[in-house]
């Protein structure tokens, strides 16, 4: 029987799983050195602040794996013999494979800060980060002030969780709005002032120089770049971005990049060999996404299209329009197709930016000035339909005809204000158009 083996169970090798059992009968093996079962890692935070706990983050009851033969396999894979399909624990022992899928994922970046390996300095990514955070920071009295370095999603997502529990939050964020390299201005100025009056103290344009130690190997305060300021703190959180997991992969013959190199049906150069997910890097660009795309929706897409290739039926990744989502504090956030950053917009995108005035709703939506059409939207505290605006952009619509049916797209509960009326308002007001 063809054994398949999957490194790593997050959602692309779950999925990938999951469907090889759905296609055929073949022989499955996952392996993880995280946790013994699949949970969702976009849930870590809720168990810290107490919303659920683990149990609540499995998707699937434990019986679900051997009912569906599924194999799990805790251990650290140290080498991959592709010749001799092997693979080498840490330990020394060994597991063959027909084929390899590589899960890996990513890990936190770190970037030679005198202090980073210290106690106390983590990131938020594994299931072991949120164990060691509740080690780090159980509560004020342990934690008096924690400091967080890098200004994406994870280190939002870490002041949330922190300010849960009242322990002051020093924000180190080294470009001059938050996210603003992703941002256009406007929407990075209202997500500014929405960390500040959770009682935030966001530094913008300010760069980590070091972290200083205490007598036991423990992070004591962290120096600032700009003027040498030390920040006495309890925690250090390094939350700068995240990059495939592949150093393990060096001496196996397989072609990396900033990740695994794979085609557009996965495959890398190595016969019976795949990657997907967080780990996995496009040889070819597949239009404006980036070569490594961090992104749940794009691991459980690679994870169906690599089953149905493995199960006969070879199938090309094709992940669509460009959308995701995300949290900032109270303000929910979703974008549709290429909103660009104020500093990377090319030349032919003009943006409309329209903010309530309680300051916590705002859109920004992207036009083709050559032609009218609409490229994208960024949407805050506004739900937005996700299978009409992907209607849009297949139909490339111009940003008019969306702004005269923005209420069609609206997925905000029955009684929820609208607002499709101010935004209409101060369209035709920018831009005189009817």
């Amino acid at each position: 029987m063809e054994h398949i083996v999957i490194i790593g169970n997050g959602i692309s090798g779950v999925t990938a799983a999951r469907h090889i059992r759905k296609l055929s009968d073949k022989r499955i093996t996952i392996i993880s050195a995280e946790t013994d079962y699949f949970f969702s890692r976009t849930a870590l935070m809720y168990i810290y602040m107490g919303h659920m706990k683990y149990e609540h983050t499995k998707p699937y009851e434990d019986y679900f794996w051997k009912k569906n033969r599924i194999e799990l396999k805790r251990g650290y894979v140290h080498t991959i013999d592709h010749l001799n399909k092997q693979l080498v624990f840490t330990g020394g022992e060994t597991m063959s494979f027909d084929k390899l899928i590589l899960a890996v994922g990513s890990k936190p970046n770190k970037f030679g800060w005198p202090g980073q390996d210290l106690k106390a300095v983590q990131g938020l990514y594994s299931f072991q980060d949120l164990q060691e955070l509740e080690v780090n920071a159980p509560n004020k009295d342990v934690c008096k002030r924690a400091v967080i370095v890098g200004g994406g999603l994870i280190g939002i997502e870490l002041a949330e969780m922190l300010s849960t529990r009242n322990i002051p939050v020093t924000f180190l964020v080294r470009e001059f709005g938050f996210w603003n390299g992703v941002l256009p201005d406007g929407d990075s100025a209202m997500i500014n002032r929405h960390i500040r009056n959770h009682n935030i103290d966001l530094r913008l344009g300010t760069n980590l120089r070091e972290i200083l130690p205490d007598d036991h190997g423990r992070a004591r305060a962290v120096v600032i770049e700009e003027t040498g300021e030390e920040i006495p703190c309890d925690l250090v959180g390094l939350t700068a971005g995240v990059s495939p997991n592949i150093e393990f992969l060096k001496d196996s013959g397989i072609e990396l990049g900033r990740g695994i190199k794979v085609n557009r049906y996965l495959e890398t150069n190595i016969d019976d060999i795949y990657a997907i997910g967080d780990c996995a890097e496009q040889r070819q660009p597949i239009g404006n996404r980036k070569s490594v795309e961090a992104v749940w929706y794009t691991g459980r897409m690679m994870g169906e299209v690599v089953a149905q290739t493995i199960c006969g039926n070879r199938m090309q990744y094709n992940p669509g329009h460009w959308f995701n989502s995300a949290k900032f504090f109270d303000i929910e956030y979703q974008t549709y197709g290429w909103v660009h950053s104020t500093a990377l917009k090319p030349d032919y995108e003009s943006h409309f930016h329209w903010i309530h005035p309680d300051d916590t709703k705002c859109i920004t939506i992207a036009t083709n000035t050559t032609n009218g059409k609409f490229l994208g939207i960024n949407a805050f505290g506004i739900r937005l339909r996700h299978e009409i605006i992907d209607r849009w952009l297949t139909e490339e619509q111009s940003t008019d005809y969306v702004i005269r049916n923005l209420g069609s797209a609206n997925f905000d509960p029955e009684f929820y204000l609208r607002f499709e009326r101010s935004i209409k308002q101060a369209y035709t007001n920018q831009f005189q158009t009817n």
